[in-house]
C-alpha cells in the first residue's frame, strides 16, 4: 500500500502524541565539515536512499569476553573465537529488527520497500523527501562542497525514544559520506606529489572541526610517524660482533639484547604481518643488500604480498622518506622469525593511499559495514575516481589476518575524533577474541604528537612544540592493541648491560590517552606509578585523571639500526623498528607454542601486566617533548617504556606454560 504525504504525516502526527512514540534528537551536527556549505532545500517529492544502521549486540560484554581468553588466571585462556562466531555474538539482536521494522510499518513505510543487508546490520529503504522528513522530524537539504561536489543531509534527526536503543545511525543525514573529488592531473607521480602537503593544526579537541583525510594520508612521505634517519655508514670491513651493538644494532644485537635464537622454525600454522601503507614500498634490492650481510639465507627472497585497495610496492619515487620504513620493518621482521615467512599487507594505491580502516575491512568484510562502515571523509574510498586511481572494488574481506601484525605507523589521538577511535579500538578487540596480537609503535617525539607538535591550552591547535598540552598517540591508546615504545643500549655499555629509554634522536612516545578509560587489567601498574612516581605536571599538562589508558605497553631497541635503504647502508631510529622486533618475538613464541599443539598467544597485554616479572624493566631515560623534560622511567611500568623489554626465556616460559 502506497500512502500519499498527507496521509503518512496524519499517521506520524498521532504516534508522535503516544509516549510511547516521542521523538527524541538522535543526532546533531554542531558545525559544518571544513569545505561545505548549506546550499538548497530538497523537494518533497524527490526520492532518497534511507539506510538504518541497527545498534550492535553485546559490545558493552566485548571487553569481558576478550579477558576470559586472554588473562592467564581464566579457565577459557586461549580459547580463541572464530570469525563466524564473532560475527554471531556481536550481530543486532532480533529486538532490534522488530522494534525498528515496527515503527517504519507504522510510520506506513510497507514491508515490502524494506531490505537487509548481507552483514544483517542495515535496513535500507527508498523515500520520498517528504516520507523522510516526516520519519526523522527533519529537513533535507543539498550541501555543496568547495570542490562543486553535492551531498544530500541534514543538520540533525530525531527518532522515537523506544527505538533510540536500536539504532546506531541513519544515512543520508549529518553524515558526510560522499566521496569528494579533487582537481587531479593525468599523472599518478603529480598526485603523489600533491600528497606531500603541510600536516594540518587541526585537532579534535573539544569537538573542534578537525581536518579531512588526515586518516588516509598515514603513508605519506612527510608523515611525522616514519623512522628518522642518522647517518649513512659504511660496513666495509664491518663485523656482526657484539661489540659494536651500543653504536650499531644488527638483528644478531637483539637476538642478544633479548635471549631469543636464530632459525627456530616455520610451522605452517604460523604467520606474522608487516602492514605498509602506499606510496611507502621497500626495494628488493635493498633487501637483498641486507640479506647478504646479515641473513644470506634470505637473498633473493621477498615477503608474500596481500595487496588491498589496489596497494602496490611502487618503485619508481624512492629515497629515504618512501623506503626507509618498509626497508626497516621488512630486513629486521624477514630476519628475526626466519624460515618463517613475512605476510606484507600493501594497502592503499598511489593516488589516495589509505587509512587504518582501509587495512581493518580487508582482513574483515563485516567491520566494512559495522556502525556505518568507514568515515569517507577520513578514509580512502574505492574504487576511486580519481584518475590513476585503482578501479577495482574496495577489499572487504578476502585477507587472512597473520597471528601477529605489527604496524610502525600512527596518528595523534587529537587527529581524529573519539567516535572514529572507538570503532577502530572494537575492531581491535574483536581481532583479540580470534588470537590476533595487534601492535603498533608508541611514536618518537615523547610526550609530544607527531613531528613533535603539541596542543595549545587556548585555541585548542597543534603548536610547534615547545609548549601546550601533551599529544599522546593513537591507536596505541586503545586498550585492545599492545603499543611498542623504544630503548637503547647506553653509550659505551655491553649489549648484556640494561638499557635506557631511547634518547637518541627519538624519544618513547608515552602518556596518557584523552579518550579510552584505564583498562582493568593496567590499574594496578598505572595507579602504582602515580603513588610512587607522581609526575610533576597537572591537569593543564595531561590527562592527570588516573582513569585513562597508559601508554607505551612495552618497549624494545630503537636506535642505531643498521638498515640498506636505496643501495645503501644507514643508521635509523625510531619506533618503527620497535614494533616489528617486539612482534617477532611474539611471532617466536607462538612457534614454540604450535609445536606443543597449544595456539597462538593472541591478546597479550592481560598476561604481561599480571607477570611484568617476564620483561626486563627499564628505569632510566626520559621522553622530553612539549617544552618539558616529559615523563622518566622508573621502576615497574611508567608512561616512557612500559612494562619494559622482553626477556625470551622468561616469556616462553610463562606462554608455554598456559592452555
Amino acid at each position: 500500500m502506497r500512502f500519499s504525504s498527507f496521509t503518512l504525516l496524519a499517521l506520524l502526527g498521532s504516534a508522535v502524541a503516544s509516549p510511547t512514540s516521542t521523538h527524541v534528537i538522535h543526532e546533531k551536527r554542531s558545525f559544518m565539515p571544513f569545505g561545505w556549505w548549506r546550499h538548497h532545500k530538497l523537494q518533497g517529492h524527490e526520492r532518497i536512499p534511507v539506510r538504518i544502521g541497527l545498534t550492535q549486540s553485546n559490545l558493552d560484554k566485548g571487553d569481558g569476553f576478550l579477558m576470559e581468553l586472554s588473562h592467564p588466571e581464566s579457565e577459557k585462556y586461549g580459547q580463541h573465537w572464530s570469525a563466524k562466531q564473532v560475527a554471531e555474538t556481536f550481530a543486532p539482536s532480533q529486538e532490534s529488527v522488530d522494534i525498528v521494522t515496527d515503527w517504519l510499518t507504522s510510520a506506513g513505510i510497507s514491508p515490502e520497500r524494506l531490505t537487509r543487508s548481507q552483514s544483517l546490520g542495515w535496513i535500507n529503504f527508498d523515500a520520498s523527501v517528504d516520507e523522510a522528513e516526516s520519519l526523522l522530524k527533519t529537513k533535507f537539504h543539498v550541501y555543496m562542497h568547495k570542490t562543486g561536489q553535492p551531498h544530500i543531509g541534514c543538520d540533525g534527526y530525531s527518532v522515537p525514544g523506544h527505538v533510540r536503543p536500536h539504532v546506531d545511525f541513519i544515512t543520508p543525514t549529518v553524515h558526510f559520506d560522499q566521496r569528494v573529488d579533487l582537481p587531479r592531473g593525468g599523472k599518478v607521480a603529480e598526485d603523489m606529489k600533491k600528497r606531500q602537503e603541510a600536516e594540518t593544526t587541526s585537532t579534535a579537541a573539544v569537538g573542534s572541526p578537525v581536518e579531512t583525510k588526515i586518516a588516509e594520508k598515514v603513508g605519506s612521505p612527510i608523515s611525522g610517524s616514519l623512522p628518522k634517519p642518522g647517518p649513512n655508514i659504511d660496513i666495509f670491513g664491518f663485523f656482526d660482533s657484539l661489540s659494536t651493538c651500543n653504536t650499531r644494532i644488527t638483528p644478531n644485537c637483539l637476538r642478544a639484547l633479548y635471549r631469543f635464537p636464530p632459525n627456530f622454525g616455520a610451522n605452517p600454522k604460523n604467520s606474522y604481518g608487516i602492514v605498509e601503507y602506499t606510496p611507502q614500498a621497500y626495494l628488493q634490492g635493498d633487501l637483498d643488500l641486507f640479506f647478504a650481510n646479515f641473513t644470506p639465507q634470505l637473498v633473493g627472497k621477498s615477503p608474500i604480498l596481500n595487496s588491498i585497495d589496489g596497494g602496490v610496492v611502487q618503485t619508481f619515487a624512492t629515497g629515504f622518506r618512501y623506503n626507509g620504513e618498509s626497508d626497516l620493518d621488512l630486513e629486521y621482521a624477514m630476519s628475526l622469525v626466519y624460515p618463517q615467512e613475512v605476510t606484507l599487507y600493501q594497502v592503499g594505491d598511489l593516488v589516495q593511499g589509505a587509512s587504518f580502516n582501509n587495512f581493518l575491512d580487508a582482513i574483515d568484510g563485516s567491520y566494512c559495514t559495522f556502525e556505518g562502515g568507514d568515515d569517507p571523509t577520513q578514509d580512502a574510498i574505492y574504487p576511486s575516481n580519481f584518475t590513476g586511481g585503482f578501479q577495482g572494488p574496495q577489499n572487504c574481506g578476502g585477507f587472512a589476518a597473520t597471528n601477529v601484525i605489527s604496524t610502525s605507523y600512527g596518528y595523534n589521538e587529537a587527529d581524529l575524533t573519539p567516535a572514529y577511535e572507538l570503532r577502530q579500538c572494537r575492531e581491535y578487540m574483536k581481532l583479540g577474541l580470534q588470537g590476533v596480537t595487534v601492535l603498533y609503535s608508541s611514536g618518537d617525539y615523547g610526550v609530544g604528537g607527531n613531528s613533535g607538535r603539541c596542543i595549545d591550552p587556548v585555541t585548542k591547535l597543534y603548536n610547534n612544540g615547545t609548549s601546550g598540552i601533551f599529544n599522546p598517540s593513537f591507536p596505541g591508546g586503545c586498550p585492545y592493541v599492545t603499543s611498542v615504545g623504544a630503548t637503547q643500549i647506553q653509550p659505551g655499555a655491553s649489549v648484556t648491560a640494561p638499557e635506557k629509554a631511547c634518547e637518541t634522536v627519538i624519544y618513547s612516545g608515552g602518556g596518557f590517552s584523552n579518550v579510552f578509560p584505564l583498562p582493568d587489567y593496567q590499574a594496578d601498574a598505572v595507579q602504582t606509578w602515580f603513588r610512587d612516581h607522581p609526575p610533576p605536571y597537572g591537569a593543564d599538562r595531561f590527562n592527570n585523571s588516573q582513569r585513562t589508558r597508559g601508554i607505551p605497553d612495552v618497549s624494545a631497541n630503537g636506535a642505531n639500526y643498521v638498515v640498506a635503504v636505496d643501495g645503501k647502508f644507514s643508521l635509523i631510529y625510531g619506533t618503527s623498528a620497535s614494533a616489528p622486533t617486539f612482534g617477532a618475538i611474539i611471532t617466536i613464541i607462538n612457534e614454540v607454542r604450535l609445536s606443543f599443539g597449544k595456539g597462538p598467544v593472541g591478546f597479550v597485554n592481560p598476561a604481561l601486566y599480571h607477570r611484568p616479572d617476564v620483561l626486563n624493566d627499564i628505569t632510566l631515560g626520559g621522553n622530553q617533548g612539549c617544552g618539558t623534560p616529559g615523563f622518566q622511567a622508573a621502576t615497574g611500568w611508567d608512561p616512557v617504556t612500559g612494562l619494559g623489554t622482553p626477556n625470551f626465556p622468561r616469556m616462553v616460559d610463562l606462554f608455554l606454560g598456559l592452555p
